[in-house]
């Protein structure tokens, strides 16, 4: 299983949309992933240890090295097919990545 979190600002409305259209699209092409979505204010160094891959809508200073992959999801968010695929493309890139 694939961990993956997604932040956005208020951790309720873009980060969940981001959080099911991942669930659902990386589920559909075969692979087995989990979300979850949170306020970007509450991420730390010991929390994102928990996760594989860390799904940011935009770019964010954590004020700490980020030691896992990072996708772009923000695209997702404009809900245009073409826009979201190189998100999960990306996406599918990092599991790869990590699953090797």
């Amino acid at each position: 299983m694939i961990k993956i979190l997604a932040a956005c600002g208020a951790g309720v409305n873009s980060s969940h949309q981001i959080k099911s259209a991942l669930e659902t699209e990386l589920n559909n092409r075969g692979y087995q992933v989990t979300c979850d979505a949170v306020m970007i204010k509450d991420i730390n160094e010991e929390m994102l240890s928990h996760y594989d891959i860390f799904a940011q809508i935009a770019n964010t200073d954590l004020g700490f090295n980020v030691n896992i992959p990072i996708v772009d999801a923000g695209a997702i968010l404009y809900r245009i097919p073409a826009m979201a695929e190189p998100v999960y493309q990306s996406m599918e890139s990092a599991i790869q990545s990590i699953t090797k």
